[in-house]
């Protein structure tokens, strides 16, 4: 645990984010697929925040365990499912039987009746919007939070940047506590997303630069000596016959097979040999082996260097406790400032 901050401009206009996540501080890990795991969770929850527990295409069996892992810990944490991983309906139907305290919907927007049966089983729930109108939507299925993620994160993302979601969303005042994602690197940002109104803010590729993130060194040693203009989004030859959610990562070979997997779909999909059920599929399972490759073998070649482009703004390895202090008081310090100006 870090020592106690003394943050109190910080703590007033991020209190509806720490009342709502039950945490000492608004800071949220992202659900990072094979790197998101309940280690990670843990080093969030010693630091004050708020650890994501990622399901990805995890086998449910292994899911069961790290839930009872994050369990332990006896603190307030999320699993984040993915709406179109092959295993969804296992591993919701997992967080239903289990106790687990709050479920993300990522992917895509969940279903009504998903966030109910989540929520009847004693889940507060979170998802992802992009326009005012799916967030009324996702606010009348029933979801307790949003989180709106820019264009700039890394991993699967959107096509809108989080300046046009602040607009879009945060700025019509929902009726629940807003949470945002997408290019946040520095406590100075967090600073000016909390005066913005934002109940706090998700972090991924900051976390992944943390000592206690298992992702294989030299994974990390690449994000240090990356710069933002290399953290690009996927191409999407044909969004009709294969629609792909596009991948934020280093410019790598990687990301080149990617498109080369993509014009050999699309030619088995012209001549019937695939459909398109089983393209997408087959899409996803390369990303998930890409960056497994990456993050556990530290493949920096073939891999997937999912990254956001924040990733052009960290340069070291930290332990987690460094990484909340030097937020935080940066934070406190930019509030500080901008008060005095008025």
């Amino acid at each position: 645990m870090i020592t106690e901050l003394t943050i109190p401009q910080v703590d007033r206009l991020g209190k509806a984010g720490t009342d709502f996540l039950g945490v000492r501080y608004p800071l949220i890990c992202g659900g990072m697929t094979w790197i998101s795991d309940s280690s990670l969770v843990k080093a969030m929850h010693d630091c004050g925040g708020f650890g994501v527990l990622a399901a990805g295409n995890m086998p449910p069996e292994l899911l069961e365990e790290e839930i009872d892992r994050c369990n332990a810990l006896g603190g307030p944490y999320a699993v984040n499912l993915i709406t179109i991983a092959p295993h969804y309906d296992a591993h919701r139907a997992i967080v239903v039987a289990k106790d687990v305290p709050y479920v993300i919907f990522a992917g895509n927007f969940p279903k009504r009746r998903a966030v109910e049966e989540v929520k009847a089983a004693g889940s507060k729930t979170m998802s992802f919007a992009s326009t005012i109108s799916i967030a009324e939507q996702q606010i009348r299925f029933g979801v307790d939070a949003l989180l709106l993620e820019g264009s700039e994160a890394g991993g699967h993302i959107g096509h809108v940047s989080l300046t046009i979601l602040l607009q879009q969303v945060l700025f019509h005042n929902p009726a629940v506590p807003v949470f945002v994602a997408g290019g946040i690197a520095t406590g100075k940002m967090i600073a000016h997303l909390l005066l913005m109104g934002a109940a706090g803010c998700q972090m991924g590729t900051r976390f992944v630069m943390s000592e206690e993130c298992l992702a294989h060194r030299s994974f990390k040693e690449r994000f240090a000596s990356a710069r933002a203009r290399e953290a690009v989004s996927t191409p999407a030859y044909d969004r009709v016959r294969l629609p792909v959610v596009a991948v934020r990562a280093l410019q790598n070979r990687g990301m080149q097979e990617f498109g080369d997997l993509q014009m050999r779909l699309l030619k088995q999909l012209d001549s019937g040999d695939i459909k398109r059920e089983e393209a997408q599929m087959k899409v996803e399972e390369y990303w998930m082996g890409a960056l497994r490759r990456a993050v556990i073998d530290g493949d920096l070649d073939g891999g997937s260097l999912m990254a956001g482009q924040s990733v052009g703004l960290l340069d070291k390895i930290q332990p987690m406790a460094e990484i909340f202090s030097e937020l935080l008081n940066e934070a406190e310090t930019e509030l500080n400032r901008v008060r005095d100006l008025f």
